[in-house]
């Protein structure tokens, strides 16, 4: 085999590549740019487990029909963190799985503070809470999620409207530690019916009972906030659809408000459910969800929210045009049913 120092120089003084090496080179070249063509190596997306086991730590009364529960991990670790706004979907030794704001401090990374109203004519979890949880119960929750923020401002005004101070209390003190000029109206049926009177911070605080002062006057109100005030609102659906209709848009006040009830359907049409499994044939009426009608069949369909966010509620689709009325509805094979519904005709369900 000849070396490179063998071959004799071209006209130019260059030496001849030698064909040895030449072709040794063209070869781990060639192999260098197939191995650049393959695709890259993907790792399978392994989802995420977000479920937190939780044990109740303390349950209290708070107010009539109102009791209040401290939740930690069993083991007393670390959960996760939390802002004002904040809600745990929690899943109830039954199987029910519902959603409660977060009350506590977000300081507290040791426990979770909860805070349940007795609802007789419910859906049972507020039942279940109230007349069969104790001390020691274990539940499982997904970590905190927050369709509530609380936006850093200058000047506030809080509504809250009986078990709607639970959302609100956090972001109050959060004000308060902000050093922001806030107010709070709390508004409820009796002073006896409204939770957590002796946390709120004095002075800034106004309660207006249905029993003293008669029902509030929603525009009166937001007339008295600073104009360039952020409103936060939370209560029955019929005080944050007052608020509603009184703000006044487009101007530096802004309104942001969560509801615990799903809003009144008030242009719906009525349609038909087909339920595949039992091939019963269910009329919805225009002012009523699917949901509701589903439920007086199928007592035991599962729900949480009733307004579309929590996804507890979907249901495979398996024919129909479904009349989608929330941006986490799009998925064509699919149905929420607390809150999509359909323009006329029938929609066929897995259920």
């Amino acid at each position: 085999m000849t070396s490179p120092a063998d071959v004799p120089p071209d006209l130019y003084g260059r030496r001849a590549r030698d064909p040895f090496w030449a072709a040794a080179s063209a070869f781990f070249n060639g192999v260098q740019r197939v191995r650049s063509l393959r695709p890259p190596a993907v790792r399978p997306v392994r989802p995420v487990d977000r479920t937190l086991a939780l044990v109740v730590q303390e349950m209290r009364r708070e107010a009539a029909d109102v009791v209040s529960l401290r939740l930690g991990a069993p083991d007393g670790r670390a959960l996760p963190a939390w802002q004002p706004g904040g809600h745990l979907d929690v899943r109830l030794p039954s199987g029910r799985r519902r959603q409660y704001s977060l009350c506590g401090d977000p300081a507290d990374r040791r426990s979770y503070r909860i805070a349940v109203r007795r609802l007789p004519g419910g859906g049972g979890g507020s039942r279940e809470v109230h007349d069969t949880l104790t001390e020691g119960a274990a539940l499982t929750a997904e970590e905190p999620r927050n369709a509530f923020p609380f936006l850093a401002r200058d000047r506030y005004l809080f509504l809250a409207g009986g078990i709607g101070i639970t959302p609100i209390l956090p972001m109050v003190q959060a004000a308060e530690r902000l050093g922001a000029d806030w107010r709070l109206v709390y508004t409820g049926r009796t002073r006896a019916s409204l939770a957590f009177l002796d946390e709120l911070p004095a002075g800034r605080t106004e309660v207006r009972t249905d029993d003293e002062h008669g029902v509030p006057d929603c525009a009166a109100l937001l007339a008295a906030a600073p104009a360039d005030a952020a409103v936060y609102c939370c209560g029955p659906a019929p005080m944050i659809d007052a608020v509603r209709a009184a703000f006044v848009p487009g101007g530096p006040a802004t309104l942001h408000y969560e509801r615990f009830a799903p809003a009144p359907i008030v242009d719906g049409r009525p349609f038909q459910i087909e339920l595949a499994r039992t091939g019963a044939v269910l009329d919805v009426p225009a002012d009523r969800s699917a949901l509701d009608v589903i439920r007086e069949k199928a007592p035991t369909v599962a729900y949480s929210c009733r307004q579309g966010f929590c996804g507890t509620c979907r249901v495979s689709l398996l024919a129909g045009d479904a009349d989608r009325r929330h941006p986490s509805d799009p998925a064509p094979d699919s149905l929420l049913v607390c809150v999509s519904r359909a323009s006329g005709g029938k929609l066929t369900l897995d259920l």
